[in-house]
């Protein structure tokens, strides 16, 4: 990946007002908004300063397409994070450990016990310092505020390596102990079973043994990390500092149009529909109350009232659909509420940056909005929105070969779902839409008020929205190694065009 250039000057006081005043006097016009433009993107903004060792970058580019830290060797963190689909997967919700393929073509292999409950985070700009917290519900989040005392809020609590960089290396600790996931289900592999006893230490030990029996990954821990003078000095903590530092290079994405303007002061390089969306997004549709600073987002967490579609995450007390089907499993998804318990984070998910908003679709927590404008019509009256939603146009994909978890005396085991009982089993994916009542805590807990703009205007908007797009993200395949030192077939596939060295500095 190519290098970039460093910003040419800081504009932190730079807005559309100024700038089209300049424009709008030569016209005779006059311009009534007077909002700051953020500042651009500078290398100082990012871990590292934004240049990590190489060594340590090549290292986890590796690790990161490399289904060897996955528990049954058949998924990575590049399936679900693809950087020739908007660094997401292409899907509303998708299907993890025993899939196979990607994007839409993405269906079961092996048997599955469903799909992964939220939407795959676009991992643009994800080395920023500014981020302070990781996943839909912030979850995994700095507490303190300080790197020279860090405190790290985390599922695993004190199990958690208290050593760590920051939340982007924390984060890392976690898709790998999720059965869904990555680990697999009980019975299929021993990282499986750690995971289905939450013995999340275990599971970090065997994928920090299983690197380091490969000669050559061994040989680049070594010259990653000064201190590995042996195999069984790997940890997964230096797994996750280099998925870190990978991250932190080949997802910076900041040489879009709207880059360009903050770098030049230049507002014509935008259309005119693009200028005028700049002025809603900054003024009247009050987009920027959240979506605000460099990387477009306020780093918070706001109830918005996003249709929740897919099996939730086992929330809340409704029992109605194991009443109604006899399968186990609450269905809605509480969001931040489940992280603080705090009543007024109900619904609450995180703010997404708009960098390459075009391209990390289909957009929400839940994936429930399949084109961009909609997502935007959406936030312009979200409980109309919601009301009129569908779930039966959500295009999701397929569960070919189901299983669920089985009791016989003492013992655990998974065996095929029933055929009679397939039906019910999918009902799990829109029964939170399908209830008034539990649609209804949702518009509840909505923290936006309706916003009136024209046809034009949202076109212009979303005109605007499309003006966040780096060429260079459409497609960065070239990051994606033709060959592994696990010997396993990296994830996605690399293209055979793909003989060029990834640069890392």
């Amino acid at each position: 990946m190519a290098s970039r250039m460093s910003p040419l000057s800081t504009l932190a006081t730079l807005s559309i007002t100024g700038l089209a005043a300049a424009f709008a006097a030569e016209a005779g016009e006059e311009t009534q908004l007077s909002v700051p433009l953020p500042r651009p993107l500078e290398d100082t903004d990012f871990l590292y300063d934004g240049a990590p060792a190489p060594s340590l970058v090549e290292l986890g580019r590796n690790l990161f397409f490399d289904p060897v830290l996955s528990g049954n060797g058949n998924i990575s963190c590049g399936t679900c994070h693809d950087p020739t689909l908007g660094s997401g997967d292409g899907l509303a919700l998708g299907i993890g450990e025993g899939g196979v393929g990607s994007g839409s073509d993405r269906a079961t292999a092996d048997p599955v016990t469903g799909r992964v409950p939220r939407n795959a985070q676009p991992l643009w700009n994800i080395g920023a310092r500014s981020y302070v917290s990781m996943f839909h519900d912030g979850r995994v989040e700095e507490l303190d505020g300080s790197h020279l005392t860090l405190v790290i809020r985390n599922p695993a609590g004190r199990d958690l390596p208290n050593n760590l960089s920051g939340v982007l290396t924390a984060q890392a600790f976690f898709p790998v102990t999720s059965p869904i996931e990555m680990a697999g289900q009980f019975g299929e592999n021993p990282i499986a079973d750690a995971a289905h006893h939450e013995d999340r230490p275990a599971i970090w030990n065997m994928l920090a043994q299983r690197v380091a029996a490969h000669t050559n990954y061994f040989e680049m821990m070594q010259f990653a990390f000064s201190e590995i003078t042996s195999a069984d000095q790997v940890t997964y903590s230096h797994i996750a500092e280099a998925l870190a530092a990978f991250q932190t290079i080949a997802f910076r994405s900041d040489q879009s149009q709207f880059d360009a303007v903050l770098r030049t002061g230049e507002l014509s390089i935008l259309s005119p529909a693009a200028q005028n969306g700049a002025d809603l997004f900054y003024g009247k549709a009050k987009c920027a109350d959240c979506h605000s600073g460099p990387l477009l987002t306020d780093h918070q967490f706001h109830a918005i009232a996003v249709p929740q579609i897919g099996p939730g995450k086992g929330h809340g007390g409704d029992m109605t659909y194991l009443r109604s089907t006899g399968l186990p499993g609450r269905t809605e998804d509480e969001g931040r509420y489940r992280v603080t318990g705090d009543p007024a984070d109900l619904f609450a998910f995180r703010t997404p940056s708009l960098r390459n908003v075009e391209l990390t679709g289909p957009w929400g927590h839940s994936g429930a909005f399949d084109k961009l404008e909609d997502m935007v019509r959406h936030h312009l009256d979200p409980q109309t929105s919601l009301s009129a939603f569908d779930p039966a146009e959500v295009l999701l994909p397929p569960l070919a070969d189901l299983q669920r978890l089985k009791s016989r005396g003492s013992g655990l085991s998974f065996a095929p779902l029933e055929a009679g009982r397939r039906a019910a089993f999918d009902r799990r994916d829109s029964w939170v839409m399908r209830s008034s009542e539990l649609r209804q805590r949702i518009a509840t807990a909505n923290v936006l008020t309706p916003i009136p703009l024209t046809e034009d205007e949202i076109r212009d908007l979303v005109s605007f929205l499309e003006t966040l797009t780096d060429p260079s993200a459409l497609d960065r395949s070239e990051m994606i190694p033709i060959h592994l030192p696990s010997g396993l077939p990296p994830q996605p596939a690399a293209a055979v065009s793909n003989q060029h060295v990834f640069e890392t500095e």
